[in-house]
């Protein structure tokens, strides 16, 4: 059943809602149970949380005539109006004129306990305030809170507006998908889809009796190893007569080897692709055909993961991790901007108390949920998800405070998993400087999110943590002969290694000094001794460094030799780990396994993020677009446009050598630009600042066309 996945409800809307983050905890663990190796179940290795089984929701209502209110609910439930129980469980019932509070009390143990109201002014949306204690003695006003100290919160919705269509009822959407090519041979056949897709396989004229197999292969060489590829389906036909037959459940391929018994025929195959439609608002197209395709590819890619939630790729895993999904959320604000994905990543990341682990059990992932939840406000301005987050912040920071060791560092203690890259011989031992930052980060993230729920106290406690915390990482690990940080402490001594991952996240978080900046730019970023980074999670935080010191020239030339590299390799998504050392099927081979790596990974679209970002350079200076930023930089290209979402509509940037071309849709921007000459703009005011920069301000609804001669890098070959 298709449920819609995006859109604002208007006024008196109603909608389907529930405890927050509870569909998304319920609809994870249905997600990410469907792993599959070879046949075989394969569930995630850390805690599953499931939703809470009782709540209670309630809103209090003056209405100025009585009203009739449709109500459903999943699960067995109870009404109340002012306090009085209404006799059975009523699917109407009335609200008297006046002020009233209804109350409505919901038990469901195996899905979600959720309820649809609705009447002539009377709707369920999330202004509803639920619990999942009982809490009618006090006064709900949503800032009241009990003796045990927790709080009412707002519902938690999606867009499920029909009445019909409950939450445990969604599905993504299919369609039906042809093959590219057949190959038949005698009692089997290799059916290639063109490109890396996702779904069921769906089997035409399928007669007989005896066993069928399908060998699953995001290549060719992997479909056909029947004994080391990844994911198989094996069919059991008892078919007298020719039928269609559809898979149980999708999976990734592009190729399926399909082999059968001598008492099975099979005429045709196709597919039903299954996908979240997502609009693709995001749109970027240059002078260079190779970076178009990198682009495409890159959003394909993107698309791919984009599923019930933000995964890490489609074959293996299929599983929520809070790294991959962290750069998902990114690239996502240049390419959808769907906001729901995101939340909904975010709860079912986070789970439910009490915390046991870090997210994934990995530290670093736990620092890029907090991350995540600053760049949500940063870009969508949503003050209703940090207020819904922020107790779930709290518990998760009070536990990352608890395994401080008594220098007040993070370090991997039993059952941490402190992952940071797939890198041969990186050191994992002590107290390591990559975590430090990210933690720092996650203070300062709680420092702003106190601000905004009001917690003065709150906001003051992690600002300083963060403060003193940034004041010890670089008395611990700037090493003024090395020009860097360094990658460690181990039994209380700096070691002398450097590594590329604290350095670049520095330059990004803004935590070094001009010189400093320049120093990790010329003795880490460009230097060929530091050891290079090979997956393309890494890459995108190395590259958004690069940018940020105005390297786009280099970076470009980075861009087209690395995924210009898999592309050239016949890639149609990008891939979990590129080394172009590598030759043949060796590029398939990860985790000791021939075909263990992913060729379709979320982290391989980076692309995405870094041209909206730093070439067509739209980001927002102020929560949700209020105020931003437009400084476009062609770093070698001879002309690019494109197209960047906010919340309240599209940013449209065109630039070339002579020309720029800039409209918002709303909010105040600043063009920011450098030229060779004095520029002109037929209705915007110019403003010339230090080294031949200048600003312009962007007012809501106007194009402006300045013109000016840039100052252009050499063209990228």
């Amino acid at each position: 059943m298709l449920l819609p996945m995006a859109g604002a409800m208007a006024q008196n809307q109603a909608t389907w809602i529930w405890y927050p983050g509870d569909f998304e905890i319920w609809l994870g663990n249905q997600m990410q149970n469907r792993r599959t190796e070879r046949g075989s179940f394969f569930p995630p290795f850390w805690r599953m949380d499931s939703h809470y089984v009782l709540i209670d929701f309630h809103k209090d209502f003056d209405l100025a005539k009585a009203e009739e209110v449709e109500l459903r609910a999943e699960g067995q439930y109870n009404v109340k109006v002012d306090g009085k129980l209404i006799s059975g469980s009523p699917q109407r019932f009335t609200v008297p004129t006046g002020k009233h509070r209804i109350n409505i009390k919901v038990y469901n143990q195996e899905r979600v306990p959720a309820i649809y109201v609705r009447g002539a002014t009377i709707a369920s949306d999330n202004t509803w305030l639920v619990t999942y204690e009982d809490k009618e003695w006090i006064d709900a006003s949503g800032k009241a809170s009990d003796q045990s100290g927790t709080t009412w919160l707002q519902a938690g919705s999606w867009n499920f507006d029909d009445p019909r269509g409950a939450p445990s009822r969604f599905r993504l959407i299919t369609e039906p998908q042809r093959a590219a090519n057949v190959a038949a041979q005698p009692r089997s056949m290799v059916v290639d889809f063109g490109r890396e897709t996702f779904g069921y396989v769906k089997l035409h004229g399928l007669q007989g009796k005896g066993n069928l197999t399908l060998y699953y292969g995001e290549s060719r060489e992997e479909a056909l190893a029947t004994e080391t590829c990844e994911t198989l389906d094996r069919i059991t036909v008892d078919q007298p007569q020719k039928a269609e037959r559809t898979t149980d459940m999708s999976k990734a391929f592009r190729y399926v080897n399909i082999q059968y018994d001598q008492g099975v025929s099979l005429d045709s195959v196709s597919m039903l692709y299954e996908f979240a439609p997502v609009l693709e608002r995001g749109k970027f197209r240059c002078s260079d055909q190779q970076l178009n395709k990198i682009w495409d590819v890159a959003s394909y890619t993107m698309h791919l993961n984009t599923r019930e939630f933000f995964i890490d790729g489609i074959k293996r895993d299929r599983w929520i991790w809070s790294g991959d999904a962290y750069q998902s959320y990114l690239m996502n604000y240049y390419l959808y901007f769907d906001t729901p994905t995101v939340s909904r990543t975010l709860f079912a990341l986070r789970g439910k108390d009490p915390i046991t682990s870090h997210i994934n059990t990995i530290m670093d992932y736990t620092f890029y949920w907090f991350m995540g939840i600053y760049d949500a406000y940063q870009y969508t301005g949503d003050k209703a998800l940090v207020q819904q987050m922020y107790p779930r912040m709290q518990s998760l920071m009070d536990y990352c405070l608890a395994r401080r060791n008594r220098d007040g560092m993070m370090e991997g203690l039993a059952g941490d998993w402190v992952f940071i890259d797939w890198a041969d011989g990186l050191s994992k031992k002590g107290e390591v400087s990559f975590e430090q930052l990210l933690f720092c980060r996650s203070l300062e993230t709680m420092a702003v999110c106190a601000n905004l729920v009001n917690d003065k106290a709150g906001a003051a406690n992690y600002q300083k943590l963060a403060s003193d915390l940034k004041a010890k990482i670089f008395a611990t690990y700037w090493d003024e002969n090395k020009h860097a940080l360094v990658h460690s402490r181990v039994d209380g001594k700096p070691t002398t290694n450097v590594t590329r991952y604290a350095n670049m996240f520095s330059i990004f978080f803004g935590y070094l000094n001009e010189a400093q900046r320049q120093d990790v730019k010329k003795y880490v970023l460009l230097n060929p001794e530091v050891p290079k980074i090979t997956t393309p999670y890494m890459r995108f935080y190395e590259l958004e460094a690069l940018c940020a010191m105005g390297e786009q020239s280099y970076v470009l030339k980075e861009m087209k030799s690395y995924w210009g590299g898999m592309i050239d390799l016949g890639a149609t998504s990008f891939w979990e780990e590129y080394d172009p050392a590598k030759k043949g099927a060796e590029h398939y081979a990860m985790y000791g396994r021939p075909f263990g790596k992913s060729l379709c990974h979320a982290w391989g679209a980076s692309p995405i993020y870094l041209l909206g970002k730093y070439y067509l350079g739209v980001k927002p200076l102020t929560a949700g677009y209020d105020t931003y930023l437009v400084e476009p930089n062609l770093g070698g290209l001879q002309f690019m446009e494109g197209t960047v979402p906010t919340p309240q509509g599209d940013i449209t940037v065109s630039c070339n050598l002579k020309q720029i071309r800039v409209k918002g849709a709303a909010g105040t921007g600043t063009l920011r630009f450098q030229s060779k000459v004095k520029p002109t703009s037929k209705g915007g005011k110019i403003k010339a600042l230090p080294n031949g920069q200048y600003e312009m301000q962007i007012a809501p609804g106007s194009e402006y066309v300045v013109t000016y001669q840039a100052l252009q890098s050499p063209a990228v070959k």
